[in-house]
């Protein structure tokens, strides 16, 4: 093992013990436990999962079997460059598309979630400014449609939010953002912007606004979680965009939720890939010939921002990216297309039983109100919960937040037609029901089990134990009473 680059110290003695007591259970006991909670669980293999901002969509199966082959998966990041040259030929490659399908000079893997590398992207512009000798620039513009992210990575890189509102129509105000922009000209170090919004709104004034940014002498970040919407389609970096990264375990692939794993790539323009986070991958040695590989190695960028992730991001999720744009090629465009069509698809089969605030053209998701002004007793959560009583995962409830009982559905590009027109189906029913049995929506979900709980209360006074259900019938008529449960 390399010698540690911090200094060590003594373990606390407090914190040693001769011995560990744990429960002892036999296998077929652990076996059946685990099983039966996949049984319990909503998951994209089983159920449509229009989760909007953090895109479900299909794993597909071959990018987990390559992500577990035997020379990705049991290599270790601290082995010799020469014997690990695979591992750094496809991170070589993944870092080359991305950089390509944006439209930008240079990219980094380090950052190991989406929140990461926007983390990355602030801290670069930061450090660029005060290398430009420009330290007074403290303020980043956050609009109010942004991923709720945005305003805390700000703060976290210790600089100044100023959120910037929405027009009528969901999009930034042109007319308040040159307001701002010329009141704090000399200090405006960036601007953050999700392109599509989380309204699922695309910016028709977005030219304008980058360069209304880049007139004060800011610079423009791009939360790239929505990409999915633009594969193919446009490149940010040709639009000007300074910064951005990418949700790999959004747009390509690997369902987002439960904890992980995450990786979040970030892609800059040429003045800005000195600070990038490494360290990158680069080819040290050019092949001789086209019959040899050449030789790739590890490099600091000249002014990085530093080291982000213990080793070099999550590994894994790059043989599951590189997987799933090898079978893409050049027919990318086709996620973009289909992502888009299905989300307005959606919006226009609901518009006349759902109140849509931005009623437009959407990008890959949309949002709309879980209320009506006839049953004032009825909510959003009421909504999502009864869609489990039809086995339907429900959408992102309540953000963004500038929507009133926002329900945010987002159906993805690998849904069909069939899929979608009964979640329709399902949406318009559970309208109906509102108003003619709203206690209905109010005690579900009917069919699941666990039924509605106080969440708030059960995340911040977590309580896990396993015990044994009560005796009772499953559905199928086989008692469940020697089953263990978890409960909180």
């Amino acid at each position: 093992m390399p010698q540690p680059d911090v200094p060590t110290t003594d373990i606390p003695s407090e914190l040693l013990r001769d011995e560990l007591p744990l429960p002892e259970v036999s296998e077929i006991e652990v076996v059946r436990h685990f099983t039966r909670l996949s049984q319990l669980n909503n998951a994209i293999d089983t159920h449509f999962y229009p989760l909007g901002s953090c895109t479900m969509k299909y794993n597909p199966k071959i990018n987990e079997a390559m992500a577990r082959l035997d020379g990705f998966a049991n290599i270790h990041p601290l082995q010799a460059t020469d014997t690990v040259q695979g591992a750094l030929a496809l991170m070589y490659r993944l870092q080359e598309w991305l950089r390509e399908i944006a439209g930008f000079a240079a990219t980094s893997l380090q950052p190991a979630a989406g929140a990461q590398g926007e983390f990355a992207g602030i801290l670069m512009i930061r450090k660029y400014h005060i290398e430009q000798g420009d330290e007074k620039r403290t303020k980043i513009l956050v609009p109010n449609s942004a991923h709720g992210t945005n305003p805390a990575t700000t703060t976290m890189a210790g600089l100044e939010v100023i959120e910037i509102g929405a027009g009528p129509d969901g999009e930034v105000d042109l007319a308040v953002l040159k307001a701002v922009c010329d009141e704090h000209r000399d200090t405006i170090a960036g601007m953050m912007m999700t392109i599509p919004s989380t309204l699922g709104v695309f910016e028709d004034d977005l030219l304008e606004i980058i360069e209304t940014v880049h007139s004060v002498g800011g610079l423009m970040y791009m939360d790239g979680a929505n990409m999915n919407a633009l594969l193919g389609i446009a490149k940010p970096g040709e639009m000007g965009i300074d910064v951005m990264h990418y949700n790999l375990h959004k747009t390509f692939s690997t369902p987002h939720g439960g904890g992980g794993p995450g990786s979040g790539p970030v892609c800059c323009s040429e003045k800005l890939a000195p600070y990038l986070p490494g360290p990158i991958v680069t080819i040290v040695e050019p092949a001789s010939d086209e019959h040899e590989a050449p030789l790739y190695g590890w490099q600091m960028p000249e002014k990085s921002i530093g080291r982000l992730k213990a080793f070099h991001g999550n590994f894994g999720m790059h043989v599951r990216a590189y997987a799933y744009i090898l079978a893409y090629g050049n027919q990318l465009d086709q996620v973009a297309r289909h992502a888009v069509l299905n989300a307005n698809y959606l919006r226009v089969q609901l518009h006349d039983t759902y109140n849509s605030p931005y009623d437009r053209l959407c990008g890959h998701e949309f949002v709309v109100e879980g209320r009506w002004k006839d049953v004032p007793d009825v909510h959003a959560l009421d909504i999502s919960k009864r869609l489990i009583d039809y086995g339907i995962h429900p959408p992102t409830n309540y953000f963004p937040l500038i929507v009133p009982e926002a329900l945010l559905i987002e159906p993805t590009e690998t849904e069909t037609k069939a899929t979608l027109d009964h979640f329709v189906s399902v949406m318009k029913k559970i309208a109906e029901e509102a108003r003619t049995n709203p206690q209905l929506l109010h005690e579900a979900p009917h069919h699941a089990p666990v039924k509605r709980v106080d969440e708030v209360r059960a995340a911040r006074q977590l309580v896990l134990c396993c015990q044994p259900l009560p005796a009772e019938s499953t559905s199928d008529g086989v008692s469940a009473s020697s089953e263990p449960e978890v409960v909180a």
